[in-house]
C-alpha cells in the first residue's frame, strides 16, 4: 500500500429491507383499519342509521383532538419554557457534573424528545376522553326536565348533563396542569434551572415564576373542583341514603364553598409572588389551605354528625329523608304505585272463585321456562334448528279471545349441522336462516300432557297465519350468530337450504333470500374489505358469491338495536311476535342515568337477576348503577331482513328528548306504531324487576317509618330452584286484581318481609305488585293504563303464606308426595314449574304446574299434574279444574281453561287415597299404557294427514304395545279396560287405511 492511499474503508450502504417491511406492515394496519371502519359504514347505510355512526364517530374524533391538543400543547410548552429559560452556566459540582452527562446523552434525540413526550401524553389523554363522548353530546344538546332539586332550585339537567361534564372537563384541566407541571419541574432539575445545594433547594427565577402560575392554575381548578363538590353531595351514595343529609346540608356544602374561595384566594397569592418574587404568603396560604380541607372538609362534617345529628338523627334527618324518598320514587317512575290495602282470607270456601272465572280460565299452565326442550323434540323436524332455552310469554286474539300464548321462533342452530358437513360454503351459504313461529295456548294442555300448538309445523299453519299469509323464514334471531352470504341473481338455482319437504325421505326445498337485510359483497372491492373483516379467503375466492350476494351479520337483536341506538340500555330478553304478517322481535331500550340528584343507586345486576337468568346464564340488564331510568324506546328488528325500528314510546323523557336533538331522524314518533304492534307491546321484565328491587324498602312514603325500617320487604327465592338463593323471577299473567276494571295482560311479582342476613326468612306474604302489561289494542291506541303499578299490601297480622311456605306444604304433604313418587317409578324425573301466585277469591291463590320427563334421549317434560293452594290448604290433581274444584269444596265458582281436559285421573286425585286394595303400582302402570295409547292415535293421525304410511305403521306398533301393557295391568288392578284411550278416540283397525280414509280423520284434542 502507497503512502499515497487512503486508509478509510467505505462506508456501508444501509440496507432498504427494514425501511420496507417497516412501511409494509403500517400499509396493513392501515388496510386492515380502513376495512373495519368501511364496512361499518356499510352496514349503517344499509339499515338507513348512517346519520348514527356519523355523528357518533366524528363526536368521538373531535373530543379526541380537543383533549389531544389541550394536552399536547399544555405538555409541549411546558417543556419548550423550561428548556429555552435553563441557565447558561450552572455550577460546578459533582451533581452537575452527573447532570451534564445526562444532557449529553439526551441531546441527540432531545428535539425527538420534546415532541415525543407530550404526544404520548396526548395520545392517552385523546382515548380517555373517548369514554366520555355522551357526557360531552349531553351536555351540549341538553333538555331541561322541568323538575328541581330540593336543595340548590336547579332544573335536574344541570345533575344529569351539566354536572358530569363540568367533571369530566375539570379533571382533563387538572390532569394537563399537574403533568405539564412534573414535566417543567423535571426539565428544570435537567437543565440545572433548580438543584439541591447545602444550603436548601436552589431555583432560577424562570423557574419560580412558570411553577408558581403552573401552581396558581391548579389551585384555580381546584377551587372550581370544590365547588361543583356543593352540588355532588346531592348525589353521594356514601350513606344509606342518597343524597345530601342534614350534615352535607349545614357542614359539607358551605364547607367547599369556603375551600373553593380559600383555593381561589391562595392561587392569587402564587400569580403575585411570580411577579414580585416573595414567596412566604404563597406558602403560608397553602399550609392554611390543608389545614381549612382537613379541619373543615374533614373533622367539622364529622363532629357536626358525631355530636349534633348522631344523638338527634330521627327528627334532623327526616326533611332529608323525605327528599330521598321522594326523588328515588321519580326517578324509578314510582311516584303513582297505587296502593290498595288487601285483607286476604286463608279459608278457602265453596264458589270463592265465581267473581274470578275470567282469570281462573286464563290461570297459565304452561311453564315457557320448562317447555323448551318439548317443544324441541316436537317441534324441531331437523338437527339444525333450535329453540331457545326459555320461551316468551305474549297473547294473542284467539277466535275473539284474548289468550295467553307461549311462543318461540323455530330458529337456525349451527351446532346441528352434521360434522362432516360443516364446510364453509355450508355454513354460510347453504344453512343460513331458521323456519316458522311455533306457538302453544298458555292455559292448557293436552291428555298426556303435551302442549296445545295454535301455531305449529313445517309448512308453518295455525291461528297465526300459513305460509301464505305470514313471512316464516328466521334470518335474524337470538342465537344467530354468525354470518351469512344470502341472495342470488333472478333465474339462478337456490342454494340455501329453506325447510324439510312432507315425508321421510330427508328430502328439503331450497329458497333465496330476496329481502334487502345487508351490504352489497357483489363486487371485488366489499368482498376484499370482508374477507379481511372476518378472516376467510373462502369468502373472497368462493365462485358461490355472486354480484346479488349480501352478506348478514351482527344479526341478534339485541347487537341491532345497541349499535344504533348506543346511548340506550337494552333490555336482557326480547321476544318474538307476529305483526302485520311479519315476524318481529319486539326489543325494549331504557334511558339511564347516575347523577339524578337524591335518587337511590341501585346496581343493575342485581336487581336484575333471578333464577331463570341464572339457570340460562344471560338475559340480566348489565352491569353499573343507576339511579334514573325509564322505558323510552320500544324497537322492532324484522326476522327476516334485520330492519331496526325505534319508537319513541316515552317521548317525554327529557333525556330521550336531548338523543332526539343529536340523530332526529331515527327515533319515530308513537303514532307510527302499527295498533297490531301496540297490542303486542308489554311491560319489560328488567324495568319491572328493578322496580320492585326499590319498592322492597321505598313503598313506605313516610320518612319517620322509612327511618325506622319496621316495614322492609324483600323480593322472595325461588323456592323451585335447589339452592333456593335467587329470586323468583316476575310472571306475565292475565288476571284482575282489586283497582281494574277488567281482566289485562300484567307482570307480577310478591314480597315477603325483610330479613337479617343470615337469618332465616319469615315466609309469609306482606305485598303483590302488578304492572299493567296491556299496551293497547289493534286499533292502535296506548292504553292508559299501561305501565300501571298496583301494589297490593296485606295485614301483617294475617298470617298469608308466601312461595317458599308453600311450596313446603306441596312437598310436605302426605298424598301428594305418595302421587308425585308413582310418577316418578322408572328413573323419571319430576320438574316443578312456575310457581304462581294470583289474588283471587278474596285471598292468594297459588297454582304450580308439575311436569315429569323420562331420562333417556329424546325425552322432555309433559305436564302430568296441577298444584294448588289456598291459605294453608293444598290440592292435586291431573287437570287445574279439578285441583280448583277438589280445593274449594268442590266447588270453586269457575272453570279452569283446561276443564275441558277429560284425560285419565290420577291415582289420587287432589290427595284422594286409592281405593282400598287398590295396588298403586298398576295404576300408574294403567295410566301410562292409556296415555301411550292415545299419542299413537294422534301420531297415527298426524302420519295419515302428511300421507306418511310408513310413520302410520310405527303409530300402529306403539298403540298395540301400549294396549297390551294396559291389559296387563288391568289384569293386576281388577277394572275394565275396555274404554277408549283419554282422548276420546277409537283406536282404527290394524290394517292400514286407504288415503281416502285418512282423510277424514282428525284427531281429537
Amino acid at each position: 500500500m502507497t503512502s499515497g492511499q487512503s486508509t478509510t474503508a467505505p462506508q456501508r450502504r444501509r440496507g432498504a429491507l427494514l425501511p420496507t417491511l417497516i412501511i409494509l406492515v403500517l400499509a396493513v394496519i392501515a388496510f386492515v383499519f380502513f376495512a373495519n371502519v368501511y364496512t361499518e359504514i356499510l352496514w349503517f347505510n344499509q339499515l338507513g342509521f348512517q346519520d348514527v355512526f356519523w355523528k357518533t364517530n366524528i363526536s368521538k374524533g373531535l373530543i379526541f383532538l380537543a383533549a389531544f391538543a389541550l394536552m399536547f400543547v399544555a405538555v409541549f410548552i411546558s417543556i419548550r419554557i423550561a428548556y429555552r429559560s435553563r441557565p447558561v452556566y450552572a455550577p460546578d459540582n459533582e451533581a452537575q457534573s452527573n447532570l451534564n452527562r445526562y444532557q449529553q446523552q439526551l441531546e441527540p434525540v432531545r428535539k425527538v424528545m420534546m415532541i415525543g413526550v407530550p404526544l404520548v401524553f396526548a395520545l392517552f389523554a385523546g382515548v380517555a376522553a373517548l369514554g366520555q363522548w355522551q357526557k360531552v353530546l349531553l351536555f351540549f344538546y341538553q333538555q331541561p326536565f322541568g323538575q328541581t332539586d330540593p336543595q340548590f332550585g336547579l332544573d335536574i339537567a344541570f345533575y344529569t348533563n351539566t354536572l358530569p361534564f363540568l367533571g369530566f372537563l375539570s379533571g382533563l384541566l387538572i390532569s394537563a396542569v399537574l403533568i405539564s407541571g412534573i414535566v417543567a419541574l423535571l426539565t428544570h432539575y435537567l437543565y440545572g434551572a433548580i438543584r439541591i445545594q447545602e444550603r436548601g433547594i436552589f431555583a432560577s427565577r424562570a423557574a419560580q415564576v412558570q411553577l408558581a402560575v403552573m401552581a396558581g392554575i391548579f389551585l384555580i381548578l381546584l377551587g372550581f373542583n370544590f365547588w361543583l363538590d356543593r352540588y355532588s353531595t346531592l348525589q353521594d351514595n356514601g350513606g344509606l341514603r342518597s343524597g345530601a343529609m342534614y350534615a352535607d346540608v349545614n357542614a359539607v356544602i358551605p364547607t367547599k364553598a369556603i375551600l373553593a374561595i380559600a383555593a381561589g384566594i391562595v392561587a392569587v397569592l402564587f400569580i403575585l409572588s411570580a411577579v414580585i418574587g416573595r414567596w412566604r404568603l404563597p406558602i403560608i396560604g397553602t399550609a392554611m389551605l390543608i389545614i381549612t380541607a382537613i379541619v373543615a372538609g374533614g373533622i367539622y362534617p364529622w363532629a357536626i354528625q358525631q355530636f349534633q345529628v348522631g344523638p338527634s338523627e330521627a327528627s334532623l334527618e327526616t326533611p332529608y329523608i323525605q327528599r330521598n324518598i321522594d326523588m328515588t320514587r321519580s326517578a324509578y317512575g314510582l311516584s303513582d304505585v297505587q296502593v290498595i290495602p288487601y285483607a286476604a282470607t286463608t279459608t278457602a270456601t265453596p264458589g270463592a272463585l265465581r267473581k274470578d272465572a275470567t282469570t281462573a280460565a286464563n290461570i297459565r299452565l304452561l311453564d315457557p321456562n320448562l317447555v323448551s326442550t318439548t317443544f324441541q323434540q316436537l317441534e324441531q323436524y331437523r338437527a339444525y334448528y333450535g329453540f331457545p332455552k326459555t320461551l316468551n310469554v305474549d297473547r294473542y286474539t284467539i277466535d275473539g279471545k284474548v289468550q295467553d300464548t307461549v311462543i318461540a321462533l323455530r330458529e337456525l342452530n349451527p351446532g346441528g349441522i352434521p360434522v362432516a358437513q360443516q364446510s364453509w360454503v355450508n355454513k354460510h351459504l347453504v344453512y343460513t336462516h331458521g323456519y316458522g313461529v311455533v306457538a302453544a295456548y298458555g292455559n292448557t294442555a293436552t291428555a298426556d300432557g303435551k302442549p296445545v300448538f295454535l301455531q305449529s309445523g313445517v309448512p308453518s299453519n295455525g291461528k297465526l297465519g300459513t305460509d301464505t299469509s305470514y313471512q316464516p323464514r328466521i334470518y335474524f334471531g337470538q342465537n344467530t350468530t354468525d354470518y351469512s352470504i344470502v341472495g342470488a341473481p333472478d333465474g339462478a338455482k337456490p342454494i340455501e337450504l329453506d325447510r324439510p319437504q312432507a315425508g321421510d325421505d330427508n328430502s328439503n326445498s331450497l329458497n333465496t333470500f330476496d329481502g334487502n337485510g345487508g351490504p352489497d359483497v357483489g363486487n371485488w372491492f366489499n368482498r376484499l374489505l370482508y374477507s379481511m373483516k372476518f378472516q376467510s379467503t373462502d369468502l373472497l375466492l368462493s365462485g358461490s358469491v355472486t354480484d346479488k350476494s349480501q352478506i348478514l351479520y351482527d344479526r341478534t337483536p339485541v347487537q341491532r338495536v345497541q349499535k344504533v341506538a348506543p346511548y340506550l340500555t337494552i333490555d336482557g330478553n326480547p321476544y318474538p311476535a307476529v305483526v302485520d304478517g311479519k315476524v318481529k322481535w319486539i326489543v325494549d331500550g331504557y334511558t339511564t342515568s347516575s347523577a339524578y340528584p337524591y335518587s337511590q343507586q341501585q346496581a343493575l345486576d342485581s336487581a336484575t337477576t333471578d333464577s331463570l337468568t341464572a339457570k340460562t346464564g344471560s338475559g340480566a340488564l348489565g352491569s353499573g348503577s343507576i339511579n334514573y331510568i325509564r322505558n323510552s324506546v320500544k324497537a322492532t328488528v324484522d326476522a327476516y331482513d334485520g330492519s331496526v325500528t325505534l319508537y319513541a314510546w316515552d317521548d317525554k323523557d327529557p333525556i330521550l328528548k336531548t338523543w332526539e336533538n343529536i340523530y332526529p331522524t331515527t327515533v319515530k314518533p308513537i303514532s307510527e306504531m302499527s295498533g297490531d304492534l301496540i297490542s303486542h307491546v308489554r311491560y319489560p321484565e328488567d324495568l319491572f324487576k328493578v322496580q320492585r328491587e326499590l319498592l322492597s324498602r321505598y313503598h313506605v312514603t313516610n320518612a319517620s317509618e322509612f327511618y325506622n325500617n319496621n316495614d322492609a320487604w324483600s323480593v322472595p327465592n325461588d323456592p323451585a330452584e335447589a339452592n333456593g338463593q335467587v329470586k323468583q323471577p316476575p310472571y306475565y299473567l292475565s288476571l284482575q286484581i282489586p283497582g281494574q276494571d277488567k281482566p289485562a295482560f300484567s307482570l307480577t311479582s310478591n314480597f315477603i318481609p325483610q330479613t337479617a342476613p343470615g337469618a332465616d326468612a319469615r315466609n309469609v306474604l306482606y305485598g303483590y305488585l302488578a304492572a299493567d302489561a296491556d299496551a293497547g289494542n289493534k286499533d292502535g291506541v296506548k292504553a292508559d293504563s299501561y305501565g300501571k303499578l298496583r301494589l297490593l299490601s296485606l295485614p301483617t297480622d294475617t298470617l298469608v303464606p308466601a312461595p317458599g311456605q308453600v311450596f313446603n306444604s306441596f312437598v310436605s304433604d302426605p298424598t301428594i308426595s305418595k302421587d308425585l313418587n308413582l310418577l316418578k317409578q322408572g328413573q323419571s324425573q319430576l320438574k316443578n314449574g312456575n310457581l304462581l301466585t294470583l289474588p283471587v277469591g278474596g285471598g292468594l291463590l297459588y297454582v304450580q304446574p308439575v311436569y315429569i320427563q323420562a331420562t333417556g334421549e329424546g325425552s322432555y317434560p309433559t305436564l302430568q299434574r296441577v298444584l294448588v293452594a289456598f291459605g294453608n290448604k293444598v290440592q292435586m290433581a291431573q287437570t287445574l279444574d279439578a285441583a280448583l274444584d277438589a280445593l274449594f269444596g268442590g266447588d270453586s265458582g269457575a272453570k279452569a281453561g283446561d276443564s275441558g281436559n277429560t284425560g285419565t285421573k290420577p291415582a289420587s286425585p287432589g290427595g284422594t287415597p286409592p281405593a282400598k286394595g287398590e295396588n298403586p303400582t298398576a295404576r300408574a302402570a294403567l295410566t301410562q299404557a292409556l296415555q301411550d295409547a292415545s299419542q299413537a292415535i294422534k301420531d297415527g293421525q298426524a302420519a295419515l294427514a302428511k300421507g306418511d304410511f310408513a310413520g302410520y305403521g310405527t303409530a300402529q306398533k306403539k298403540l298395540s304395545d301400549a294396549l297390551a301393557a294396559a291389559l296387563a295391568a288391568e289384569g293386576k288392578l281388577g277394572v275394565d279396560t275396555s274404554t277408549t284411550p283419554s282422548n276420546g278416540a277409537t283406536p282404527p283397525p290394524s290394517s292400514t287405511p286407504t288415503p281416502s280414509s285418512s282423510a277424514s280423520s282428525s284427531p281429537s284434542s
